[in-house]
């Protein structure tokens, strides 16, 4: 099992302590540094304009982020969870991506998603298409973004993005390309999304609803013709650690059942490090390689580094 950080960019008004952007900018960066120097495999970052509830609390654009933490770390993979395909072309997503894995020295994973947060389509002039067609460009934009990647020169002709023989120098560090993670749970199209064309998925749910997720994942890479087994599993989840299992389920946040289906309590890294380590396990059992993980105080180094000094070394 692999452990990430998701880090506090402001989404969550996890940076609303601190008022002055320099210093909450400078929190995330020390954050960064110590998963860095504890051994998390990598850092997470949302795609996002509006905190959640909207607010004018600090919140930082991720890709700006991204680059600026690629030069500020030296070992911990970095990428956005996930960037929002209707947000910017995916031509320019894919160039982006290839400069930002230069930066890191070939750190980058390129989450992508359809998008779903409406607020921030509306607030910023986007057109918020129906789920179906948010999945459907989605598709397209994973072809884009491969092609970029692996040809000289990428030609596209979809219903919705069109490229012409566009070159893309440097194309980034990491070959074959830069991993393509694409998250989400649909059974009909986005997992057959990342059967098609994904190097990894991200799957939000309890251990006993990720196991059937990946059941039907299997059941598309063998209609694709694709090895299951080549695509990297990972799931997002928050933890509370206290020194009572009682402890921690108080301390859940009332926003968790908008993030995390079903009771997170029964589930999520919530109480002590017994607790936690069997919750992991059961991460584990069901075919999780990599847990991206949220905390109650994501700028508290202290409790950062316990997890890691816990269960990453």
């Amino acid at each position: 099992m692999k452990y990430s950080l998701f880090l506090p960019t402001g989404f969550g008004q996890d940076l609303v302590g601190i008022p002055d952007p320099a210093e909450a900018f400078e929190t995330i960066v020390a954050i960064a540094k110590a998963a860095d120097d504890s051994g998390y495999h990598s850092l997470w970052a949302p795609d996002h304009f509006h905190t959640v509830p909207a607010s004018q609390a600090n919140f930082f654009e991720v890709w700006s982020t991204l680059t600026a933490l690629a030069r500020e770390t030296t070992n911990v993979r970095l990428g956005p969870m996930v960037t929002g395909n209707d947000y910017r072309n995916p031509a320019l997503q894919a160039k982006m991506a290839s400069t930002v894995d230069v930066l890191s020295n070939g750190r980058l994973t390129f989450g992508i998603g359809g998008g779903w947060y409406e607020a921030d389509y509306v607030g910023y002039g986007y057109e918020y298409p129906t789920t179906g067609e948010r999945l459907r460009r989605l598709r397209e934009a994973c072809q884009v973004v491969l092609a970029l990647w692996t040809e000289e020169e990428a030609t596209f002709e979809g219903k919705h993005y069109q490229v012409n023989s566009a070159i893309n120098q440097p194309k980034g560090v990491q070959t074959p390309h830069i991993p393509l993670l694409v998250a989400g749970s649909g059974e009909k199209v986005t997992l057959r999304i990342v059967a098609e064309f994904a190097d990894q998925c991200n799957v939000i749910e309890a251990p006993e609803g990720i196991a059937r997720k990946l059941d039907i994942l299997r059941k598309h890479c063998e209609d694709v013709g694709r090895d299951y087994d080549s695509i990297w599993k990972t799931t997002t989840t928050h933890c509370i650690i206290r020194d009572t299992d009682a402890e921690a389920r108080a301390a859940i946040p009332v926003w968790a059942p908008d993030n995390y289906p079903g009771d997170l309590a029964e589930y999520g890294l919530i109480g002590t490090l017994d607790t936690i380590r069997e919750r992991i396990a059961a991460y584990e059992a069901v075919g999780v390689q990599e847990l991206a993980i949220s905390f109650e105080d994501p700028t508290r180094l202290d409790v950062i580094r316990e997890l890691a000094t816990a269960f990453t070394s």
